[in-house]
């Protein structure tokens, strides 16, 4: 596994404690989530343990540590957000992709993640979609979406 992360660490030559976000970062643009193989690497390479490594992905909510669906859904429940009705379209959104937060359907088409904050409190309602973000999202709105998404695959069979 090593040997597959080369590439980026590369673009890392000194190999310093501060490159440790910047590394996940790309590896998980990469790879799409940050898996034990590559945060064991990426530890041996920093010379830094597993466990800190740990410690800050898990700080930052931008950081998976599984495989997303191919429309991975992020719902903003921040306090505008929640205030606004992110918890009844958290409902709604797991009903129309049949999955919980912090899971993914079995097709792997859908993921849904419920994110602290994203940082759009003035547009809240908030949900994005594979780094697309929806602002004002009403139920309708929603459905919306999610209907158009599948239409889309639908037609791509």
């Amino acid at each position: 596994m090593e040997s597959d992360l080369e590439h980026i660490f590369t673009h890392f030559p000194n190999g310093k404690r501060e490159d440790l976000i910047p590394i996940l970062q790309v590896i998980q643009d990469e790879k799409g989530f940050l898996s034990e193989e590559t945060i064991d690497a990426v530890g041996k390479y920093l010379r830094i343990s597993t466990n800190k490594i740990y410690g800050v992905a898990t700080f930052y909510d931008n950081f998976r540590f599984g495989p997303v669906g191919r429309y991975h859904f992020r719902l903003c429940q921040g306090t505008a957000c929640h205030v606004a009705g992110a918890s009844t379209l958290q409902k709604e959104l797991e009903k129309l992709l049949k999955v919980h937060a912090g899971e993914t359907d079995k097709s792997g088409l859908f993921s849904l993640e419920v994110a602290s904050c994203l940082g759009a409190c003035g547009l809240a309602p908030l949900v994005e979609v594979n780094d697309e973000f929806y602002t004002n999202i009403t139920l309708e709105s929603l459905k919306e979406l999610v209907r158009m998404i599948r239409e889309k695959e639908n037609e791509t069979l």
